[in-house]
């Protein structure tokens, strides 16, 4: 059975940085992105619907720019959970919030760079100015994440994360990490 992949690899027109998609989303937070249709489902909307079918697999066929920010942003999640469920105690949907806007702000390695874990398919950007552009807007799309992981993870009204989200925490989506 072959992983899932991203719908929006036949986006028209979309900026490329690399061989990674820069793609439209709907978001509040400032940034470089191009805003998404409100009415339609975005590459993060897209990434959680996906994350836990595709964490099961250990390889993954890139079929598409957009798969390849699908994998960081996968990636992304799994780094998530692990935070969430390494605090000491259960944190509460605002710590949980606070605790995921930190580590979407913290320094990450981008394409190209050496602390990278997927170099060997992700080609580097152009520029220095290319670069800079992809680290500002995977920035904005990990706020964006953290903040819609946030509310999926706490939407049962409990005050708990999902034990259904949480029992992916462990899990390594093709066995790699971001290295948060």
């Amino acid at each position: 059975m072959p992983a899932y992949h991203s719908a929006l690899n036949d986006v028209p027109d979309a900026r490329q940085i690399g061989n990674m998609s820069i793609l439209p989303i709907r978001t509040k937070i400032r940034g470089p992105a191009p805003l998404a249709d409100p009415e339609q489902g975005d590459i993060v909307d897209e990434t959680i619907d996906l994350f836990r079918a595709n964490s099961l697999f250990r390889n993954f066929e890139i079929k598409g720019p957009a798969d390849r920010l699908l994998i960081i942003l996968i990636l992304f999640i799994s780094d998530c959970l692990a935070k969430v469920g390494s605090a000491r105690t259960v944190p509460t949907q605002i710590e949980a919030s606070k605790l995921l806007n930190t580590l979407s702000v913290e320094s990450f390695a981008i394409p190209g760079d050496a602390g990278f874990p997927l170099n060997a398919h992700y080609a580097a950007p152009e520029s220095r100015a290319d670069a800079d552009y992809l680290r500002t807007y995977l920035t904005q799309v990990r706020q964006e994440l953290a903040a819609r992981l946030v509310e999926r993870l706490y939407a049962d009204g409990t005050g708990k994360p999902s034990k259904w989200w949480m029992a992916f925490q462990k899990r390594r989506f093709m066995n790699r990490s971001l290295g948060s």
